[in-house]
């Protein structure tokens, strides 16, 4: 597996990372622990070093099946999780944003122990709270750096002021936010951005939450816990649309002997030499595929043509229902 370093402060990590969420929270139920277990352990067989998780991804649950499944290599991966959001003790919902300084520290102890570690290797703001200035969590994760209980700060759908402003308090080794074929509003402000700062960024549902793939069409039905199924995106009328970008990645696999997914991780490596991708998945023949996609050379030529096909295509629904519109930062 190559290795990529993310931001200035050179964290060294798979040029693919596994996002964890999908074992335990968001398409449907849990996989079995085991399950679970086995596939995150495929993944460092096969040279993958950054692994994604979060307190609220179950909640709790996930980071409980990160921390079991990679505590015997824990010196030779990279673990990513994140803090920002207020969990009712009794419902275990989310109940709101939270990155008060105070509830960052109970977060980053109760993570620690669920992880089964001493430290985060990088500790990302999951939502950028507006009732707490960002120079105030910022400071909070330095406090945590200098504990030694943290090793890198990131922010996840954070906006340009506040990266600006976050990273002249404590240096933001990552961005995490959507960034796809079909969702490239980063490429306006964001990468810029991170590239005179130098800080790394992190894609995730660099698949376009599994459409990328091809295996989703106008027909396919989700599970009822699938949270597909309010994703305006996801409508069917707007996955038949939208399936001119499938069509596009379809004809350039075939070319390249390679499948739809691996031709859409293989155009977000070639768009930075600091640009991660976190796929999910809960079966091993996808982790497979999705970690050929390293191995695809796209050439100049492949990629202007995936550029002029993707600009005639018109993107058809909006990649959040409204209420989750509110939680991005601008």
């Amino acid at each position: 597996m190559q290795k990529r370093k993310l931001g200035k402060n050179h964290l060294e990590v798979s040029a693919l990372s596994l996002g964890c969420m999908g074992l335990s929270f968001g398409f449907g139920p849990p996989v079995e622990k085991k399950e679970g277990i086995a596939l995150i352990r495929a993944a460092v067989e096969l040279g993958v070093t950054f692994f994604d998780t979060a307190e609220v991804y179950g909640p709790f649950t996930n980071e409980e099946l990160v921390g079991d499944a990679l505590a015997p290599f824990r010196d030779q991966v990279v673990i990513a999780t994140k803090f920002g959001f207020k969990i009712d003790p009794n419902t275990g919902q989310q109940a709101g944003l939270d990155s008060r300084p105070e509830h960052i520290k109970e977060v980053a102890e109760a993570s620690l122990k669920r992880l089964r570690s001493n430290y985060i290797d990088l500790f990302y703001q999951h939502r950028v709270d507006p009732d707490v200035p960002i120079e105030d969590v910022a400071g909070a994760v330095k406090d945590l750096i200098q504990q030694g209980k943290v090793k890198h700060f990131g922010l996840s759908e954070a906006g340009v002021k506040t990266i600006r402003r976050a990273h002249a308090v404590q240096p933001v080794t990552a961005l995490q936010s959507e960034y796809s074929l079909w969702w490239r509003e980063p490429e306006r402000e964001v990468i810029p951005t991170l590239e005179e700062l130098g800080i790394g960024f992190v894609p995730f549902s660099p698949l376009g939450k599994g459409f990328l793939t091809g295996k989703i069409n106008e027909e396919t039905t989700f599970d009822k816990n699938d949270f597909r199924n309010i994703v305006p995106r996801f409508t069917p009328e707007a996955r038949k649309a939208n399936q001119a970008f499938v069509d596009l990645l379809r004809k350039i696999a075939e070319r390249k002997k390679a499948t739809p997914a691996q031709i859409a991780l293989a155009w977000l490596l070639a768009q930075k030499p600091w640009i991660v991708p976190i796929p999910g998945t809960t079966k091993r023949a996808r982790l497979e595929e999705n970690i050929g996609a390293v191995s695809v050379n796209l050439t100049p030529d492949d990629l202007r043509e995936i550029e002029s096909a993707a600009s005639k295509i018109t993107v058809e629904g909006e990649r959040y229902p409204e209420r989750l519109q509110q939680l991005i930062d601008r």
